[in-house]
């Protein structure tokens, strides 16, 4: 998938989301994408308005110049960071692929919220194995 730029919105605030983050971007990079994730990137380490804002914009910067973005959407509600990408991303007609993985929202009782239901193609998987398939499965139909 030469030339493919995909971007990897996820929670990061847990070394267990850290660890699957970098799992998915490591297969996916093994497949010839291009990933970028923020938790490679400098996050706010002073707080000040400025860096921030810089933060801020090197996200924008980085959904725009993506093909597609993938989304880990797992556990009890969307994680808001990743939501917010989620929308920005619909907004300027980016494809996105979701990843649930969580078994224990796997019910056809409502798991996402509406507005990411909809602008999402979902995954469900139950292990890293099937996840990896039905990815590649979903990303093929993106264009560079």
């Amino acid at each position: 998938m030469e030339g493919i730029r995909v971007f990897l919105a996820a929670p990061f605030f847990s070394q267990a989301e850290r660890e699957f983050n970098s799992k998915i971007a490591g297969f996916l990079r093994g497949e010839g994408f291009e990933v970028w994730m923020a938790q490679e990137n400098p996050f706010i380490s002073g707080g000040s308005e400025e860096e921030k804002r810089r933060i801020f914009e090197m996200d924008l910067s980085a959904l725009k110049g993506c093909n597609a973005v993938v989304a880990v959407l797992d556990g009890e509600c969307v994680d808001s960071g990743t939501a917010f990408e989620l929308g920005y991303a619909y907004a300027i007609g980016k494809p996105i692929i979701g990843i649930k993985t969580d078994y224990r929202t796997f019910s056809p009782v409502e798991e996402l919220n509406l507005m990411i239901e909809v602008a999402v193609r979902l995954i469900k998987a139950s292990t890293f194995e099937e996840m990896k398939e039905r990815l590649l499965e979903a990303l093929k139909d993106v264009e560079p």
